[in-house]
């Protein structure tokens, strides 16, 4: 469904219904962040792919965004200040020809020491999720999932 061109008023009695599109959103959110959880599960995250380019999105992520520590909670205000948007909104644009659903909403946990849980995760856009991500599964970070699910 087109919504009209970037920049359109839109005209609610023309919308579809945005509440199945919400929901449909939802559910591949929700299934995204299930089937993360399992591969980290069934494989120690330090192993993993995300992408074919996880070398050059960790370089960009690191470069980007130097002070964002992520063995620490994610600072969410922040991320999503003005500056943040600006800054995240910089980085995700060199992935829009790249990543499929580089700007599609999904799920992240704001720390890598807890599972997902309602106060441990934050929506986010698919291309956060892989930079921090990926660079929490380089540093080893994620681990822990794969040595708990082996008990």
């Amino acid at each position: 469904m087109s919504l009209g061109p970037a920049g359109a008023s839109l005209n609610p009695e023309q919308v579809e219904n945005f509440e199945d599109m919400e929901k449909q959103f939802a559910v591949k959110a929700v299934q995204h962040m299930a089937t993360y959880w399992s591969i980290l599960e069934k494989m120690k995250g330090s192993q993993l792919r995300l992408t074919k380019i996880d070398d050059e999105i960790l370089e960009h992520f690191q470069k980007a965004f130097p002070e964002l520590d992520v063995k620490e909670t994610i600072d969410e205000e922040k991320m999503k200040s003005k500056e943040g948007k600006e800054r995240w909104r910089e980085f995700m644009t060199a992935y829009e020809k790249k990543i499929d659903d580089y700007n599609f909403g999904t799920m992240l946990r704001a720390n890598p020491n807890f599972e997902y849980g309602e106060k441990e995760t934050i929506f986010a856009m698919r291309m956060q999720f892989y930079a921090i991500e990926i660079a929490r599964n380089r540093q080893g970070l994620n681990d822990w999932v794969f040595e708990q699910a082996q008990k």
